[in-house]
Parts: structure tokens; sequence; C-alpha cells
């Protein structure tokens, strides 16, 4: 039972069938019947997990057994902390209220590479960088937070999924490498 780390590219879909003018997961891996354990919309970066273990798929992306997801996230404008408050908080979107997460500002990483396309830049506008790490997952969710507190997301790269990181296990866009699947919660 094969765990896959994979690196998604920017604008891949986060699903093996083809979709006419778009790159998908079939791009990229060819291990036979495996799933994704999560989803990634296209225009978000980073880490997944896939795997043909029904079992292990749906103790990672269940919402009951969730494992701590970090997301990168660049954002429009220079983040102050009351905007950092309201990310932590229990935070109300409209469809549903967020659960408490961390959120802290940091700096660029250094072992980031570069987006292609770059993000779009406006003159006079500075950027900020956001770590916020959620228990929950909900379609579009960080993206709708940002930009709840006043900070639009630019740029969003999922860096880790539980003990799986990024930083730890560097892969470039659209590398994967096969793990064992230590460390993650059972159900």
């Amino acid at each position: 039972m094969p765990l896959i780390l994979f690196n998604k590219p920017f604008n891949v879909l986060c699903q093996f069938t083809p979709q006419e003018g778009r790159k998908s997961l079939a791009d990229y891996l060819t291990t036979p019947n495996i799933y994704p354990a999560g989803r990634l919309d296209a225009d978000s970066e980073g880490l997944m997990l896939l795997t043909d273990d029904g079992r292990l798929q749906h103790s990672i992306a269940h919402p009951d057994h969730k494992e701590a997801k970090t997301y990168l996230v660049q954002v429009e404008g220079d983040i102050d902390d009351a905007a950092l408050a309201r990310l932590q908080a229990p935070l109300d979107l409209g469809d549903f209220t967020t659960k408490p997460c961390r959120a802290v500002r940091i700096a660029e990483p250094d072992w980031l590479w570069p987006r292609e396309p770059p993000i779009r830049v406006r003159a006079g506008k500075p950027t900020s960088w956001v770590a916020i790490t959620l228990q929950e997952g909900k379609n579009r969710q960080v993206r709708r937070m940002t930009a709840a507190v006043g900070f639009p997301t630019l740029r969003l790269v999922r860096s880790s999924i539980g003990p799986f990181s990024l930083a730890t296990n560097p892969l470039l866009p659209g590398e994967s490498a096969t793990v064992a699947a230590a460390g993650l919660k059972k159900i």
C-alpha cells in the first residue's frame, strides 16, 4: 500500500480524469489505483497525499480524523495582529463558521519555489506571508478566511499534512516520493 507525497503544481486539477486543455494528476503520476486523500483547488499548490488504501485515505481526509494541514499564504497587504487574531478565532464565513486555528505571520520560506506564472503584483501594494494550520478543510476555506479579514490570498501553498512536510521532504512542483504511512492518525 503505497503512500505517495506529491507536490501539486499551480493550475493542475486534483483528479486523474483528463479535462480538455487542463493538466491533471494523470500527467504526473503513473502508479495504478491510487487516489488523493483530500483535494487542492487548481489555483492552489503544494503537498498532496495519495494512496491505494481506502482506510488510510479515509483516516487522512474524513472530518472526524483530519490530519492538521499547514498552508503558506501570500496575502495582499501588510497583515496585522488584529487580522491574525481574527483568523485564529472561529470566523463566520456565512455558510459555516471555522474552527479555531493557528495563524502566524512568517517570512517567505527560502525553500519555496517560484510560481509559474508569477502572482500579479500591484505597484505600491505590499504583500505578506502567513502560515495557517487547520484541523478542517472546507472548499476554498483559506482563501475565504483571508478575504474575510481584509487580506485577499494571492498565492496558497499547502506545506504539510500531519507529519509530512515539503520543508523536510523537498519536492519541486510535479515531483513525488513514496513514503511509509508511519505517524498518520489511524481509524
